[in-house]
């Protein structure tokens, strides 16, 4: 398989070492380290000298040696393949590497679990729909010319989330102000490159997803946390706190995570201050879609007359977190900078998902599929909350989503670290704070995948995770 070829470093021809030595010491090692598995099928002879801009007999040499160890097998029309791992010497130990947002996250291609935030119902994906469409899409792609895809994403895609904004979010705007990306970290990433923010100061709701304060930092921009209250973030706050700022990060449709819906005399206001202050507001519109008690607030951004809002929305908490396709709606002014930056900068999408998904938007199945979530959710939160009033009293906070206060003193985290142990996920409300002071401990519970046969035993795992605590 020539796809395995770039497991093996080109060889160096000013090395003393002879060629087929280097080949032979790049395969061994890819070997060692799992690149190359037990099984795998190296490419031919033919085909890696070929590559590799070497002669055959510099791969064939290789080859042999590799055998005459018994790390490889050649069997004719079958190939050669990995047969074993060389023998273990004794190294110096290096660091481990820890796996991203260790602290935030139980794990990633993990199933979900109750209680789990973040993650849509598993079972209410509309599987058989979702796989016809992608295979439709596969064989679309196929046949389209072998050039690159537009950066900012395909078309038809870009058409169907202009259309389907107007009509769901009251949001204005031509396809060419829409970027597709990698869900909503790609749009958050992309935003903070085309507005040069490194060095800044940004407005973040406090309390604010943790994974927005963090990669703000990791973009060398210094998160301002900004209180809110019923009516959203407080703008007058955010002047007094950072009058620097340039930039404010929002959840206007629902905060994340306490649910207040911005007001609006708020939106007027945090508008206005973006258009005296040259400043630019990144909506995160993360669950506008999914208020399951009252109408969806139309978006920030549909408000925006002087196009300040940078408008920034994904499809991971209404399909699948691995769908992988977020979008940005860029003010018009932006627009050619945000193409720009997507054609030099940003990472490449498979096509066929954004086929299957402009195709679920255009013949009708998302708002279906939408209406259908809603309706489950709203089950599922009603559930939860019957199961649990009499000891432990819930705040329903943002869409299919309660919160359990926990008294002072009692550490959410320790309590969220454990909880997988007992087949359950709550996330802890700490973490969501950036002031120490401000601080409030408690557990958010996603009603998402709280299956009705799974109800008891999910309500019985939590009170046994608190019992020892609370």
């Amino acid at each position: 398989m020539a796809s395995h070829a770039h497991f093996i470093i080109k060889p160096d021809r000013r090395a003393t070492i002879s060629l087929s030595h280097q080949v032979c010491d790049n395969i061994r090692t890819a070997i060692d380290d799992g690149r190359l598995e037990i099984g795998a099928r190296l490419p031919s002879v033919r085909d890696l000298a070929s590559q590799l801009g070497v002669a055959r007999g510099t791969v064939q040499a290789a080859y042999d040696a590799l055998v005459s160890e018994l790390l490889l097998s050649t069997a004719g029309s079958g190939g050669t393949r990995v047969i074993a791992k060389p023998p273990r010497h004794a190294s110096t130990p290096s660091e481990p590497i820890v796996r991203p947002l260790s602290t935030m996250l139980r794990g990633f291609s993990l199933t979900a679990l109750p209680f789990q935030t973040g993650v849509p119902a598993q079972d209410a994906f509309p599987t058989k729909l979702w796989a016809s469409l992608l295979g439709r899409a596969v064989r679309d792609d196929a046949m389209t010319p072998t050039t690159y895809p537009d950066p900012r994403g395909h078309p038809a895609l870009r058409a169907q989330i202009a259309a389907y904004l107007a009509i769901a979010r009251g949001l204005r705007c031509v396809p060419d102000q829409v970027i597709v990306t990698v869900c909503y970290r790609g749009g958050l990433a992309l935003a903070l490159q085309v507005l040069g923010a490194s060095g800044q100061r940004a407005w973040m709701e406090e309390p604010g997803y943790p994974i927005t304060r963090m990669g703000l930092e990791m973009a060398r921009v210094g998160p301002v946390a900004v209180p809110v209250d019923g009516e959203g973030i407080d703008v007058a706050a955010g002047i007094a706190l950072a009058p620097d700022a340039r930039v404010a990060i929002v959840t206007p449709g629902q905060h994340s995570p306490l649910g207040a819906t911005m007001s609006h005399a708020r939106r007027r206001t945090l508008l206005d201050w973006a258009e005296a202050a040259d400043g630019w507001i990144i909506e995160d519109d993360y669950l506008g879609e999914l208020q399951l008690g009252a109408r969806a607030a139309p978006a920030l951004a549909s408000g925006d007359t002087t196009g300040r809002v940078i408008h920034v929305g994904s499809f991971s908490k209404t399909l699948k977190p691995g769908v992988g396709i977020g979008f940005v709606v860029a003010p018009m002014a932006l627009a050619t900078r945000f193409g720009q930056a997507a054609a030099t900068l940003g990472p490449s999408f498979f096509a066929p998902s954004q086929l299957a998904i402009a195709q679920l938007l255009a013949e009708g199945h998302y708002l279906r599929h939408l209406r259908n979530m809603k309706r489950l959710y709203a089950e599922r939160l009603s559930a939860l909350h019957r199961a649990l009033e009499a000891d432990y009293p819930l705040e329903t906070v943002a869409g299919p989503i309660a919160l359990l206060r926990l008294p002072q003193g009692i550490d959410d985290m320790a309590l969220a670290r454990r909880a997988p142990e007992l087949g359950i996920a709550p996330s802890p409300l700490s973490p969501w704070y950036q002031d120490p002071e401000r601080r409030m401990p408690g557990l958010l519970l996603s009603a998402t995948n709280l299956r009705p046969n799974r109800v008891d035993e999910a309500v019985a795992a939590l009170r046994r995770l608190l019992a020892d605590r609370v």
